[in-house]
């Protein structure tokens, strides 16, 4: 199929440096799965041997899948969309509209679960995580998902700041927020950490982390690695692609990947050494759930000396990393409306926050107004569509590109794009073997287990 003529460059953005890609690219794959979800998993697996297999899993899934998405993106200079028709069209194109399905879903229910972190940070404000009120603090969060017009005002707050960020464009809206956000979340992570580690549970938390206990690494603990890898990483969801066609030519694809790669993990990591010596220094059980952030940690930072700052950073944590999550997700529809439909960059990001707000209405409604409402099972709406994103959209859309990049998009696309920037040959190798015979098998291993066959 022949390449149709590229666009005119002031048609789109474009990061302007290396450093501002990392940022951005760092930003989106940095979210509430690496603070609030990868400690409890680790902590339901045993730690230290779980830790060593994800990063295996990281280096065969993440990063070959990450280069591929950033390789057709560039290549393409397009939304998930029009790069698939691009390079191939015909039954393609449904790959890179799976990606865009996938970012606008999946973005409705997080502006909800980001707003349950906005309304935390605004409790530890105003001081509610005190040993004064520490009788109070165990029911907060019932309470919150008990009330609908709460839930509703702090997604419409965090829907509203991913549109006034994305709305400024890549450079002055994307990477000028990312590049504040983002050393700012390192930093009161890097605090929180050290403060962890010199409190009287550091040591067992070190432990606990590193120190590998390999007969707690069942095929269930493997499975849960593989795909939080993949999921950490904001793959499949046309974040990676999208933000890769902003990319000039001489970035070099392999370092930007491999550089976020390491800060997501890294922060992933930071994350489990802030929480778990909190956990142990009160005899809390690792193994606390999805519960660890919003009900059991709460509940910490109210008897402990300086709770109050504690819980102020780390809810200033969790919001940063939603909204650096959030505006890619939003990025991805807002590009496929600009370079599809020729909307304006005002009216695609305005039109389709309100639209994202608007289903992300009955997800916020799911524990209180609409509790009843079962919608697959007996799951509720916001559970639902986080089980179809989850569980079918992300692996699905992560195998179908995997194997698009491996056996049908023309191998010196592949490596021309990846010695841009001073690549190596052995890299592009590397690269193609795994996307090619490993990511796939991989990835189909995720889905198989998530639509509940393996």
């Amino acid at each position: 199929m022949s390449h149709q003529p590229q666009p005119p460059q002031h048609f789109r953005g474009r990061w302007s440096s290396r450093l501002g890609f990392i940022m951005a690219a760092a930003g989106s794959a940095v979210g509430l799965g690496n603070i609030w979800k990868f400690p409890y998993v680790t902590g339901m697996h045993g730690g230290g041997a779980f830790v060593l297999f994800y990063l295996f899993c990281i280096l065969s899934i993440g990063v070959p899948l990450m280069v591929a998405e950033m390789v057709i993106g560039r290549h393409t200079r397009k939304d998930p969309v029009g790069a698939f028709k691009r390079l191939k069209g015909g039954g393609w194109t449904l790959v890179g509209w799976m990606g865009v399905v996938a970012a606008f879903s999946i973005l409705s229910y997080y502006g909800v679960v980001a707003g349950w972190a906005v309304d935390y940070l605004w409790l530890a404000l105003k001081g509610t995580f005190t040993p004064q009120y520490a009788d109070q603090v165990p029911q907060l969060f019932d309470r919150l998902l008990a009330s609908d017009f709460s839930q509703l005002f702090w997604q419409a707050l965090f829907v509203a700041a991913n549109v006034l960020i994305v709305i400024g464009g890549v450079k002055s809206g994307l990477e000028r927020a990312n590049k504040i956000m983002m050393p700012v979340l390192f930093l009161i992570l890097v605090a929180l950490a050290a403060h962890g580690l010199f409190s009287a549970g550091g040591a067992k938390a070190f432990r606990f982390l590193f120190a590998a206990d390999w007969s707690r690494l069942d095929p269930p603990a493997m499975l849960e690695a593989l795909g939080h890898a993949f999921f950490s990483l904001s793959l499949a969801m046309g974040a990676m692609l999208t933000y890769g066609s902003y990319a000039d030519e001489e970035i070099s694809i392999p370092k930007v990947a491999i550089t976020v790669s390491i800060m997501d993990t890294l922060v992933a990591l930071l994350s489990g050494l802030a929480i778990f010596p909190i956990v142990f220094s009160y005899g809390m059980a690792p193994a606390a759930g999805p519960g660890l952030v919003f009900k059991t940690l709460p509940i910490l930072f109210s008897q402990m000396p300086g709770g109050t700052l504690i819980a102020i950073l780390f809810f200033l944590l969790l919001v940063f990393a939603a909204l650096t999550s959030g505006i890619s997700l939003l990025e991805v529809v807002v590009a496929y409306y600009c370079d599809e439909q020729k909307w304006d960059r005002t009216r695609a990001t305005l039109l389709m926050g309100l639209a994202i707000f608007a289903l992300g209405v009955p997800s916020a409604f799911s524990n209180n107004l609409l509790k009843e409402w079962h919608v697959i099972g007996d799951r509720n709406f916001l559970d639902s569509i986080d089980f179809l994103a989850s569980n079918y959209l992300l692996p699905l859309g992560g195998l179908l590109i995997t194997l698009f990049a491996g056996w049908v998009l023309i191998p010196r696309i592949g490596r021309d794009e990846l010695l841009k920037g001073g690549g190596s040959r052995a890299f592009y190798h590397v690269w193609y073997f795994l996307i090619r015979y490993v990511s796939p098998v991989l990835v189909a291993l995720v889905l198989l287990n998530k639509v509940g066959l393996f």
